[in-house]
């Protein structure tokens, strides 16, 4: 006797297309904000070694702006890279295993994820308000140090969002496995990703 076979998730999967969509937006904007930070601290930069320099005159508190902008940098477009699949991971074993197990691992990993970083982000709001509560500053020119503090929890409060989608994701992949991939990072293999350097090359060239 021939076995039904299961119902097939939905192609287009449109409440999780919309969530990963409107959580992608957030994630953009934390991103363009950590990179506009790195240009201004460019900026400073330049500005500090230009009338250092030239005027002899360096700007006040320059090592305590550098000191509290690491943080925007550092923390703020960690979300975005995990919706693109861009952080290290060590995926030999993973990208072996196909079908059912292979996403039964994704789950796995992402709870774990999951875990940490939601200790990490509660840990990191209590460290916020400690500093809050204190007063805490900087050593030379005394400025606050809670707005950078507050980064790291709220960064970590976005990425354990984009976990918990992607969770989602990958348990709609295990219970059907020939469904379309909608937010979860597509993992290119070896040769694509030759392919894909070669082409950026060639583009490279022609550009030149």
């Amino acid at each position: 006797m021939k076995r039904t076979p299961s119902v097939a998730a939905p192609a287009d999967a449109p409440l999780l297309r919309a969530v990963d969509a409107r959580l992608g937006r957030v994630e953009t904007w934390f991103n363009l904000l950590a990179a506009l930070f790195i240009f201004a601290l460019m900026l400073v930069g330049i500005a500090q070694v230009l009338g250092r320099t030239l005027f002899n005159s360096p700007i006040p508190a320059y090592i305590d702006l550098v000191e509290l902008s690491m943080a925007t940098f550092a923390f703020l477009g960690v979300a975005y890279c995990q919706r693109l699949g861009g952080h290290v991971r060590m995926d030999w074993l993973v990208k072996m295993i196909k079908g059912r197990a292979h996403w039964a691992m994704e789950i796995m990993s992402t709870l774990i994820a999951l875990a940490i970083i939601g200790v990490l982000a509660w840990y990191g709001f209590e460290h916020f308000l400690r500093a809050w509560q204190l007063g805490d500053s900087t050593i030379d020119a005394e400025l606050p140090l809670w707005p950078s503090k507050l980064i790291v929890p709220v960064a970590f409060a976005l990425l354990w969002l984009r976990l918990l989608v992607q969770l989602a994701a990958y348990v709609r992949l295990w219970r059907h496995p020939e469904a379309e991939l909608v937010a979860v990072p597509r993992q290119l293999t070896a040769e694509e990703l030759a392919a894909q350097e070669i082409e950026e090359s060639r583009a490279r060239r022609e550009r030149n």
